[in-house]
This record gives C-alpha cells, sequence and structure tokens, in this order.
C-alpha cells in the first residue's frame, strides 16, 4: 500500500503543471506562456481559428496583386472578398480593366472625395471614379508646365467609362516672375500694347480619344484665383476656342455641349458653330451667360438648319431683333427643336413678333423663354395667334416684359379656349392681376388635364 502511494504522489507531481514544491503556498501564473520553453511566434494562433486554405490563398492574391493580379477565374464570392480587401492606393493600370464595377470603386471614390452621390452617374461607382479622375487632371493641368502624357496616359484607361466631363475651372500658363525694372517698363507698355493671351488646356487631343463621352460642360476660368485675379482668366482665348473647335467636330458621341460664362463673343461663336453643323448626335447645346450678339445669333439660325438640337439655351447674352429674326428664320424650317430660351437679351418687338411668326409654322417647339427681354403688347399680341393655331407649344415665359394692357387681354382671350398649354409665366407685365389669375387657372387645369391621360395611358399599357 505504502509502495502504490509512492507512485501516485510521483505520477500526481509529474502531472501537475505547477513548477513548485508540492505543499507550497506559491501558485501557478495565469499565462503558462512564461514558462514553455517552445513559444509560437504568432501569440494569436490557435488550433481553434485556423482559417481554411481558400481564406489563406485570397490573402495572398490581395498581398501579391499588383504582380500578379488575378481576378477574373475566381467565383463570384471570391471576387467581392477581394474589391473588399483590395488596396485603394494600387496603381491604375492594373486595377482599370481588371477590377469590375462594385465595392473597390466605391472605396476609391469614398476615399478621395467626401461627397459621393452615385446617382448622378448611372449608379456606377467605376464611372464616377474615372469621370471624375479626368476632371480633376485637366481642372489642375498648366500649360507648358504639365506634360500632355499626363492626361492620354489614363484614357486608354478609362475611355469606356467616361460619359461627362464638368469642367469647372481651367488653369492658363505660369508667368514669370518680374523684377522691378521690368515691371514698371511693362506697366508703360501696357498702354500701347496687349498682353500675351493666356491659352488654356487643348482639348484636341484628348475629345477624339474619348469613344463614349456624351456630355461636355466647360467654364474658361480659374476658382479661388485670390489677389491674383485678372480679367483675362475668365476668357477663352482665339487659340482655346480654334482648338475646341476642331476638337468637338471629332467628338461624334457628344449629345450636350454647354460652354457658358466664358466670354464668348460673335467672333468665337461663329467658329464654334462652323465646326458643330451637321453633326451627327448633338442634341442639346448652351452658350448661356456669355457676349454672342447678333452676328453669333445668325450662326445659331444657320445651326438650327443644319442640326438635329432638341434644346437650345442663349440665355443672358447681347442678341437684339437682327439676331432673333435669324433664329426665327432657322426655327420657322426647324423640326426637332423642343426647347428655346432666349431669356436676359435685348429683343424688342420686330424679333419677338419674328419668333411667333416662325412659330405659326413650326409644329415641334414646347418651351419658349422670352423673359426679361424688351418686348411688349405687340409680341404678346404676334404670340396669341400661336397660341389659337399651334398644337404643341406647352409652355410660354413673358416675365418681365412690358406687355400692358392690350398684351395681357390677347393672351387672355387666347388661353380662354387653349387646352394645350400648361404654363404661361407673364409676372411683372403690367398685366391685369385679375387676367393673370385667370391664366394661370386655365394653365393649371390644363396640366391636371395632361396628368390624368398619361395615368390613364400607363394603366393602358
Amino acid at each position: 500500500m505504502i509502495g502504490a502511494a509512492k507512485i501516485v504522489h510521483k505520477t500526481s507531481a509529474i502531472m501537475s503543471k505547477s513548477p513548485y514544491p508540492s505543499g507550497s503556498n506559491l501558485k501557478a501564473p495565469k499565462d503558462c506562456r512564461i514558462m514553455r520553453r517552445i513559444i509560437a511566434e504568432d501569440l494569436d494562433w490557435s488550433l481553434v481559428i485556423v482559417p481554411c486554405l481558400s481564406n489563406l490563398c485570397l490573402q495572398s492574391i490581395v498581398r501579391n496583386f499588383e504582380e500578379k493580379p488575378i481576378f477574373e477565374e475566381l467565383k463570384p464570392i471570391h471576387r467581392d472578398f477581394i474589391q473588399e480587401k483590395l488596396s485603394v492606393s494600387l496603381p491604375l493600370r492594373v486595377t482599370a480593366k481588371l477590377i469590375s464595377d462594385g465595392v473597390y470603386w466605391k472605396r476609391c471614390c469614398e476615399q478621395r472625395w467626401d461627397l459621393c452621390d452615385v446617382s448622378h452617374y448611372g449608379h456606377s461607382w467605376k464611372r464616377m471614379f474615372f469621370e471624375r479622375h479626368m476632371e480633376s487632371i485637366i481642372e489642375l493641368f498648366i500649360p507648358d508646365v504639365t506634360e500632355p502624357k499626363t492626361v492620354l496616359e489614363i484614357v486608354p484607361l478609362c475611355k469606356d467609362y467616361v460619359k461627362r466631363l464638368d469642367i469647372s475651372q481651367l488653369l492658363p500658363p505660369i508667368k514669370e516672375p518680374q523684377n522691378e525694372e521690368e515691371e514698371y517698363g511693362s506697366e508703360l507698355a501696357s498702354n500701347t500694347e496687349y498682353d500675351e493671351p493666356l491659352n488654356h488646356f487643348n482639348f484636341s487631343i484628348l475629345l477624339d480619344k474619348l469613344t463614349s463621352l456624351e456630355e461636355l460642360h466647360l467654364v474658361y476660368r480659374v476658382k479661388q484665383c485670390g489677389m491674383n485675379f485678372e480679367w483675362k482668366m475668365f476668357e477663352m482665348t482665339d487659340r482655346d476656342c480654334e482648338s475646341l473647335a476642331k476638337a468637338l467636330k471629332s467628338c461624334k458621341t457628344l449629345k450636350l455641349l454647354r460652354l457658358h460664362e466664358s466670354h464668348i463673343e460673335d467672333k468665337k461663336c461663329r467658329l464654334l458653330v462652323k465646326h458643330l453643323l451637321d453633326h451627327p448626335s448633338l442634341r442639346e447645346l448652351d452658350f448661356s451667360h456669355n457676349l454672342i450678339g447678333d452676328r453669333g445669333a445668325r450662326a445659331i439660325g444657320k445651326l438650327l438648319t443644319r442640326s438635329k438640337l432638341e434644346i437650345l439655351n442663349m440665355c443672358d447674352n447681347d442678341i437684339r431683333d437682327p439676331g432673333a429674326k435669324a433664329i426665327a428664320h432657322g426655327l420657322s424650317k426647324n423640326s426637332t427643336l423642343l426647347s428655346l430660351n432666349l431669356r436676359l437679351n435685348r429683343l424688342t418687338d420686330e424679333g419677338g413678333q419674328a419668333i411667333g411668326k416662325a412659330l405659326l409654322n413650326n409644329n415641334t417647339l414646347r418651351h419658349l423663354h422670352l423673359g426679361a427681354n424688351e418686348v411688349t403688347g405687340l409680341t404678346a399680341i404676334a404670340l396669341s395667334k400661336v397660341l389659337d393655331e399651334n398644337q404643341t407649344l406647352k409652355s410660354l415665359n413673358l416675365s418681365c416684359n412690358s406687355l400692358g394692357e392690350d398684351g395681357g387681354k390677347a393672351l387672355e382671350k387666347a388661353m380662354s379656349h387653349n387646352t394645350i398649354v400648361t404654363e404661361c409665366d407673364i409676372r411683372l407685365t403690367e398685366v391685369d392681376e385679375h387676367i393673370v389669375s385667370f391664366i394661370n387657372q386655365v394653365a393649371w387645369t390644363n396640366q391636371s388635364l395632361e396628368q390624368k391621360k398619361q395615368a390613364k395611358g400607363k394603366k393602358t399599357k
């Protein structure tokens, strides 16, 4: 019995984890690794959470993606894992063609920009990234400093995704600093000589290569110029105009061109229009807030006869009666234009009546804006005849003109039996308030009837 007890005692001593003698009050430390001779290099390693081999492989793919990219061969669930784990700083030459639209491009966008409304980009994160990336490159391009290859290198990667470019600034070349003597001399010379023009980014190297581009928004200006302000920063030069015109002609997919607030006058307008004649896809043209006068308007009138324009915005220019007549002439022969905006120009009754007469021969225009011009009751009378005979015009804006009592009565009589017009704005036109209220009521009635027809049409479908 004594021998057996000794064996049990020895065995229990051997099996005990405590390194201290039996009977002592000392306890083993909670972390037994302190007394172990062999300790794993990975302190978090445990048999309980050993990752599966597929996860280890995916992690290896992520780590080595730049050297050996693997994506298309993977299953959809594994592609999702890769998109969530890849670094957003990988070169675009690696990811552009390989990584499809999804979580990765969403992460790239949110990492670069605070506001990311993907609904403005057809709900495509990849399209948002490449459009905004290209915009930032162009907006920060400095002529004679930035290499053109900076732009051209990205084109093969993004040409399938860039459908719209919204360029909010274009930087001019950097002026070399002058010493006091040169500066003083240049001030004297400025009385007789003009400074050299500040040419901007040359779009002719780019637009023909963007084979999916449909919309182009341009403003020739410099944002946040501060004390370096010069008027020349806010206008396009002759060379800018020439290069842009050639680029627009080469861009066969362009549907919308918005070129505003850029000091475009007649000469530049005529050059741009010359290269837009017979454009195969252009549907909307916006030259608002420029300096276009009658000679430029004549070119626009010609464009109406040799294009498929649907929307034309010439708001806030310097178009007067001769220019309005030219536009009216083009309108009378046009069969595609749906909206014409001539707000904030210098039209008088001669131009207004010409447009009214043209609409008697036009069966497509739906929206006409002549607000804030210099037309009077004679134009209102001419347009009242249009309301009697024309069956397509739905919106007419004559606000901020001096239509007077006669003009108001003519419009009231025409609207009394009109069932087509859903908007007739004659605010601030010196027309009696009762007439304004009556015309508004008729327009609202027509609008509700149209909505009921549309709802009924949807139900039948």
